[in-house]
């Protein structure tokens, strides 16, 4: 899978992209993650990439031009182009799970007070990470690079995702670790009881009990 980020702040990804498994990833050429700087793709002389708003307000608004040239620049048959905003879908792993199938994502972070409405009509996808407002698309381009990527075959082993919460919109059951005794906190036995059939049904009985109590709204899907 290939990757483009369209940003005007690159830097800002060093150290997500540079550590643990998106990391290993690159390193192992399971993605290709590249940062575009679109300032560089801008045709003014004083290399803008915003501008005051039509009918006046507050803020810069992000100008089509140099979006347009980089998108055009880099999209090809098999490219999906999403942009980053607080109006679009809400992302959920069901996004995640169809994004990562995908041969090339173009991710567009906007800025400012936003962006050209007319720059939506270059995207097939417009997404929020939710129902708040950031100072730019970077963090959500970070979210969305971070689950897909870990989806992708080989980066890490397929049961490890196959039970996410969300994969069937249910949250995931409770795991526990070594000491079976601490601070008078038990493991369940059911856990330590070596029937797998036992333990399958207690894991699948816990994440529905979860689901109903923390987000009931899951079941109804």
């Amino acid at each position: 899978m290939k990757i483009d980020i369209l940003t005007l702040f690159p830097n800002m990804f060093d150290g997500v992209f540079q550590e643990s498994i998106i990391k290993r990833a690159i390193e192992e050429k399971k993605v290709e993650i590249n940062l575009i700087n679109f300032r560089d793709y801008t045709e003014d002389p004083h290399n803008k990439v915003d501008d005051t708003p039509f009918g006046g307000g507050a803020g810069m608004v992000l100008t089509c031009q140099p979006i347009f040239d980089c998108v055009e620049s880099i999209r090809t048959e098999d490219s999906v182009v999403v942009l980053l905003t607080p109006d679009g879908e809400v992302y959920n792993q069901q996004m995640a799970n169809d994004f990562c199938l995908k041969k090339h994502l173009i991710l567009i972070c906007g800025h400012y007070e936003g962006f050209d409405e007319r720059i939506r009509s270059l995207c097939d996808r417009e997404v929020s990470i939710g129902d708040y407002v950031l100072t730019g698309g970077e963090v959500p381009a970070m979210v969305l690079v971070d689950s897909i990527t870990r989806l992708l075959p080989g980066v890490i082993t397929e049961e490890s995702h196959q039970n996410d919460s969300f994969q069937e919109n249910l949250l995931d059951y409770p795991t526990y670790t070594k000491p079976r005794d601490f601070r008078g906190m038990e493991v369940p036995e059911v856990l330590i009881s070596g029937d797998h059939q036992r333990i399958a049904n207690w894991r699948r009985e816990e994440s529905l009990k979860k689901t109903q109590a923390r987000r009931p709204d899951l079941l109804s899907k």
